[in-house]
């Protein structure tokens, strides 16, 4: 099992971390929401849970809850832009389909 993000990601998170001021990673998960049933949800990690599974990938530490790892497991978390559009893009294989604005997702 794994979870991993690009160096271009990396260096995104350690910049938004240092602007913060405080932080230790990268928490990712998944909620229910959207026509197709699940997001991706991102968010800093001032302290680890009881319950996280920890990973590391170019320098940056990365947190995320079991329940959530069985639908991310083998994801790439990348960082884009492109025009006026930047953010956060992952590259998940258990996903079976999309909704058609691409916010949602199904495995």
């Amino acid at each position: 099992m794994s979870i991993t993000i690009t160096e271009n990601a990396a260096n995104r998170v350690k910049t938004f971390l240092k602007n913060r001021g405080k932080g230790i990673g990268l928490r990712l998960g998944v909620k229910t929401t959207g026509c197709s049933g699940l997001a991706y949800k991102l968010e800093f990690v001032d302290a680890k849970a009881d319950d996280d599974i920890e990973f590391e990938s170019n320098g940056v530490r990365i947190f995320i809850d079991p329940k959530s790892l069985q639908y991310l497991d083998g994801s790439e978390v990348d960082y884009t832009k492109d025009g006026l559009q930047e953010g956060f893009k992952f590259t998940n294989p258990n996903i079976k389909g999309e909704c058609g604005c691409g916010e949602s997702f199904t495995v």
